[in-house]
């Protein structure tokens, strides 16, 4: 089988590499620390970490669309606001 038809190139493996280390990541701390330390934020509702993770993948993929279709197609500043933004929602949330 091939995969040719998904035009793997260099950011598109970093992409689902960093996603997929974000899942073994927040896998391994659940086993050491399980319950996932659920909290009230500012958002006003109980979130857990993988909740907290999730918000912050969300957020981040509408950050750079938002980046993509009003500044260009060069994400290195979505990808520092991002990073910002998960910072802020596992902190804060």
């Amino acid at each position: 089988m091939t995969l040719s038809w998904m035009a793997w190139t260099l950011p598109t493996a970093l992409f689902f590499l960093t996603i997929l280390t974000l899942l073994i990541a927040m896998s391994v701390w659940e086993y050491f620390s399980p319950g996932g330390s659920p909290r009230v934020g500012l958002l006003r509702f109980e979130t857990t970490r993988g909740d907290r993770l999730f918000i912050s993948l969300l957020g981040a993929a509408f950050i750079h669309l938002a980046w993509l279709g009003l500044v260009g197609p060069s994400l290195w500043w979505a990808l520092g606001i991002s990073v910002i933004y998960a910072i802020g929602v596992f902190r804060y949330v």
